[in-house]
């Protein structure tokens, strides 16, 4: 074998493989402080653009979601509103036929009207107060929800129709008793007002776990997706772990190596003593 100051092959050799291990040293630490494997194009192009795309998917399901909790909220206080609306409902059909007593002296029936009006007032005032982000549901004028379901644009919409409580209660129900007869004709007008309170219920109730259902589905499909994201570009932590420390004791023999290499030439020096 050769042996020459000039070149000292085998140095060189070291140094070449100490510079590799140092760079996926820095791979490594780069992996655990950032917790990606594939953190940029550079990493792994394929990946990246497939984790980028599904990013996107992400943030649009997002706004999906968000779309849906606003139709939630507004279809909710729209229930609510609703169910109460319900309950005076009820508690009018009772004056009205306590007062549809013929033997019911007047001071008697009186009181009973006003607690009567007293009642519609505040089913005026429920539907007046229904409103969410500037929809009220109950209100003719109030106007109606429009909800996405997916981040196809072209798709159709969760819509809600506007239920227009102050015509078919407040219009409905007219100007209060003043008579037994009057009052029997209250009855029967608030027996129809039950059956469309009651169909605004239902169809508010079957709005409502339409919405639910939905966005169930699309936090679900977001969180597969922020899973699957996870298993393109997430690094294992334990493993990058256990790599660092391989990495670390291979640079360390490699520096003592480039040190054995580096002295070699000063053998030459014995061979001219």
């Amino acid at each position: 074998m050769s042996m020459s100051v000039n070149t000292n092959a085998t140095a060189l050799t070291a140094l070449q493989n100490l510079n590799n291990t140092t760079m996926s040293i820095n791979e490594v630490q780069n992996r655990i402080s950032t917790g990606l494997k594939v953190a940029s194009t550079k990493d792994n192009s394929a990946a990246y653009t497939i984790a980028q795309t599904l990013r996107g998917d992400v943030g649009n399901l997002a706004s999906v979601s968000s779309s849906l909790s606003r139709a939630s909220s507004t279809v909710d206080v729209a229930v609510s509103g609703a169910q109460q609306i319900s309950d005076l409902v009820n508690q009018m059909s009772a004056i009205a036929t306590s007062a549809s007593d013929a033997g019911l002296d007047s001071a008697s029936r009186t009181a009973n009207a006003a607690d009567f009006d007293a009642l519609k007032s505040q089913i005026t005032s429920i539907i007046d107060s229904s409103s969410f982000n500037g929809t009220n549901l109950l209100k003719t004028a109030g106007g109606s929800v429009s909800a996405l379901q997916s981040t196809d644009t072209s798709a159709a919409t969760l819509s809600v129709a506007n239920q227009g409580m102050d015509a078919s209660v407040i219009t409905a129900i007219g100007t209060t008793f003043t008579t037994a007869a009057t009052a029997k004709t209250m009855v029967d007008t608030l027996a129809t007002v039950k059956t469309s309170v009651n169909s605004t219920l239902s169809a508010l109730g079957s709005a409502s776990r339409a919405i639910a259902g939905q966005a169930s589905f699309v936090s679900s499909l977001s969180d597969t997706i922020t899973k699957g994201i996870g298993n393109l570009v997430d690094a294992d932590l334990s493993k990058e772990s256990a790599n660092l420390q391989a990495l670390q004791v291979k640079q360390q023999l490699g520096v003592q190596a480039l040190s054995i290499a580096n002295q070699a030439p000063q053998a030459i020096l014995k061979l001219f003593q």
